[in-house]
């Protein structure tokens, strides 16, 4: 889930390419994160007294750029599309399963592999338990609007990508915080249940709601009202997504600056459970018989994660200068360049899938 215009083909319009800012936003997270540290490390006063704007532990600026981040990309859901889930209930049932019974725990049983056992003489002990949390976090998410880009990139099934992400929306409000506190309890982390609690209802009921009030007085006006209002927010969500990261950075920069490879570590669990769901999904649907142009997305959305909201909950839940602030961000740093991957191989992989498929069902 990220940080794009939903370039899908949708049902009644034509599909939008993937904008050259999107394609390399590895490269402007990269440049955010350069800037951030050095900011941070020339001028720490401005970043402390920002830092220090807090009510209830939620940061106020932060929580001002992830709204601005997350609202924009909601608009693009049309919860209506839930009508439409038992057309591709084969698609949707091993989406659900990979997305909600497998990835967060697969992504927890990778960070105590990785970070608390492989890796952890090379990590600051004081954090390793702050990076899991924040692994743990970003797996539990779904991907919410980034998908429509790979759906479309994958020659997807769009009434299947809509209702999807409309499933996995309507789920993440009553799961997320169930899920995040079991996890987080079976790794010995103390759960905040009052902020884990709150940061569902800052960062997904009130944007869920907003966003839907939004867009139904945009439909109101005709489809172009909602189209023009999407060009119009898609930069200031990503100047939001960027300004967030300096933001990040600048109270993470000694610790990286310390530290060379924790970026390098974190990525290691991220890689290895987006090819992992991505590849699961994408093998149960063959085995069910499910349609190439439903599997590819299910594939995708199965492997990406909503990382605006882990970054917003991570802050929440362990601050700005957390171990898990910092893993949520490595999920930005790799998302564009691993999910183009990912799109590459469900492509060339086509002819192999629909062989083994049989006379593939359209669910």
């Amino acid at each position: 889930m990220s940080t794009s215009t939903a370039a899908t083909k949708h049902p009644s319009g034509s599909a939008k390419p993937m904008s050259a800012f999107e394609r390399y936003l590895t490269v402007w997270v990269f440049l955010c994160i350069v800037t951030g540290i050095l900011l941070g490390q020339w001028m720490p006063a401005p970043f402390e007294f920002l830092g220090g704007l807090q009510i209830a532990n939620v940061n106020l600026p932060v929580a001002l750029l992830i709204w601005l981040m997350i609202i924009p990309m909601l608009l693009k859901v049309d919860f209506g599309a839930l009508a439409e889930v038992r057309e591709h209930w084969r698609g949707i049932g091993v989406t659900l399963f990979v997305n909600w019974a497998v990835k967060p725990f697969s992504m927890a049983l990778l960070g105590w592999f990785f970070i608390r056992g492989l890796f952890a003489p090379w990590l600051p002990t004081e954090q390793i338990d702050s990076y899991i949390a924040g692994l743990i976090l970003l797996a539990a998410a779904p991907c919410t609007a980034m998908v429509f880009v790979w759906s479309n990139l994958s020659d997807g099934e769009p009434h299947f990508t809509l209702s999807q992400v409309a499933l996995n929306d309507t789920i993440m409000v009553f799961a997320f915080a169930p899920i995040v506190g079991l996890l987080l309890g079976l790794s010995s982390i103390t759960v905040p249940w009052e902020t884990l609690l709150l940061s569902v209802g800052l960062y997904i009921v009130i944007p869920v709601v907003v966003a839907q009030v939004w867009r139904r007085g945009l439909l109101a006006r005709g489809p172009h009202a909602l189209a023009g209002a999407l060009v119009y927010l898609q930069p200031l969500s990503l100047m939001a997504l960027l300004a967030t990261l300096v933001l990040l950075f600048s109270f993470q920069g000694a610790q990286i600056l310390a530290q060379p490879l924790v970026i390098a570590i974190l990525a290691v669990p991220i890689l290895i459970q987006v090819y992992f769901n991505s590849g699961l999904a994408y093998l149960l649907n063959r085995k069910l018989g499910v349609a190439h142009c439903v599997a590819a997305p299910s594939a995708l959305i199965a492997a990406s994660n909503f990382f605006e909201l882990a970054v917003a909950a991570a802050i929440s839940l362990f601050g700005l200068q957390s171990g898990a602030a910092l893993a949520t961000v490595v999920g930005v740093l790799i998302e564009v360049p691993v999910m183009l991957s990912v799109v590459a191989i469900v492509n060339r992989s086509k002819a192999w899938y629909d062989e083994g498929a049989g006379n593939p069902v359209s669910s």
